[in-house]
């Protein structure tokens, strides 16, 4: 969870604790931390000078701010004293807690350390300028120019917001905001929790609907991709393909991923990383037409999705084989031939007014697929087109 300073994160804290959610508070580990007498603030102090410190040997946290406000280097070096201590804490907090248990970080500058793509979900809360600067000033007795300085020194809403999976809007009253709380602790969290627990993926039903094209879809995708590539390695060859990869075309709301390997031997041996980080496999068998050759099928692997707020397929698939190659040649083709791309939305609304569910739909569609195979291929051989590296 984050959000930027009087944003209202501790009444979110304290709502989530009540319904049962462990809070670490990165805020209060990083006092924690650097208290008199650790090695936190030894540290400091062999950093800054002894004129960080009071007159009892605490640390005069205005005097540190006088110093590192407006200093970038004076700012990284005094996160690398904190944060490597601070998340020491959290891993210790997270494996004291129960095995059922929902941990919320209240990270307050997740976005400016670059830390979103290590948790499962990230929340932000988020409320009006105006009245972040008030609370400021009536809480925390800042001056206007001080709380103007503070939020302007964090990332801002939108940067915030591209960041992060679930944004609570804080505009509200109290019970408007605990009713936000709780039907995301309802329906999100705690499904999520067990899913996680037990490497379910959400089922994703047979029920058919059609979206609007989201703006957003993109970004959502590449929010999944860092948080897999953080669990297996930032060399992972992942792509954002399907419907919601093109923009302007109507689609399921389903991100539909794609991981490359070498073989599937590599795909099974990264099953377990794959479901820790949220995306458990897929019971079943699982190929690809391999359009190329009439009849034939090229087996592949499927993951799922942990969080029932946010419906994921990733196709684990070898690398050259037809059903890769097919689905990045589809992307791009419909991508640069806007002409294709409305043919395919044409026929994907007259597929849904034929069909309801999920299975009809996607079998209606494969002698569309067939042909677009054909021209598609066509269009590779004409403008030189080739899976990127």
């Amino acid at each position: 969870m984050t959000g930027g300073i009087g944003a209202g994160k501790s009444a979110v804290a304290r709502r989530l604790a009540e319904r049962g959610a462990v809070i670490i508070d990165a805020d209060k580990l990083a006092r924690e931390v650097v208290a008199a007498g650790t090695p936190g603030l030894a540290e400091i102090v062999e950093a800054f000078g002894s004129g960080v410190l009071t007159g009892d040997g605490e640390l005069d946290r205005p005097a540190l701010g006088a110093k590192v406000f407006g200093d970038e280097a004076a700012r990284r070096r005094l996160e690398r004293i904190i944060h490597p201590r601070v998340r020491e804490r959290t891993v210790e907090m997270t494996r004291a807690a129960a095995p059922d248990a929902i941990v919320v970080n209240d990270v307050p500058l997740l976005v400016e350390a670059g830390l979103p793509p290590t948790y499962h979900l990230v929340l932000v809360v988020e409320t009006q300028r105006e009245s972040r600067l008030r609370r400021l000033l009536e809480t925390r007795g800042m001056t206007a120019e001080e709380a103007t300085a503070r939020i302007s020194a964090q990332a801002d809403d939108a940067r915030r917001r591209a960041a992060c999976d679930v944004v609570l809007d804080n505009n509200g009253t109290i019970d408007e905001l605990h009713d936000l709380v709780d039907r995301l602790y309802r329906e999100r969290l705690v499904p999520f929790e067990e899913n996680l627990r037990l490497r379910t993926s959400v089922p994703l039903g047979q029920e058919l609907v059609i979206a609007e094209p989201d703006p957003t879809w993109p970004q959502q995708a590449a929010r999944l991709i860092a948080r897999i590539r953080h669990a297996i390695g930032a060399e992972a060859e992942l792509e954002h393909i399907g419907s919601t990869a093109v923009p302007g075309l109507p689609a399921k709301d389903l991100i539909d991923l794609m991981l490359a390997v070498h073989t599937l031997d590599e795909a099974d041996a990264l099953a377990d990383r794959l479901a820790e980080a949220g995306f458990p496999r897929r019971p079943g068998e699982w190929v690809d037409n391999a359009r190329d050759v009439p009849g034939e099928t090229w087996p592949k692997r499927l993951h799922g999705h942990a969080d029932p707020g946010r419906a994921v397929n990733l196709h684990v698939r070898v690398a050259g084989s037809p059903g890769w190659r097919f689905a990045l040649l589809m992307r791009d083709h419909l991508r640069a031939i806007p002409a294709v791309r409305d043919e395919y939305a044409a026929a994907k609304a007259e597929w849904s007014r034929q069909h309801r569910d999920r299975s009809a739909y996607a079998e209606a569609k494969e002698p569309w697929f067939d042909v677009e195979a054909r021209v598609a291929d066509g269009w590779a051989g004409e403008t030189g087109w080739a899976p990127a590296k």
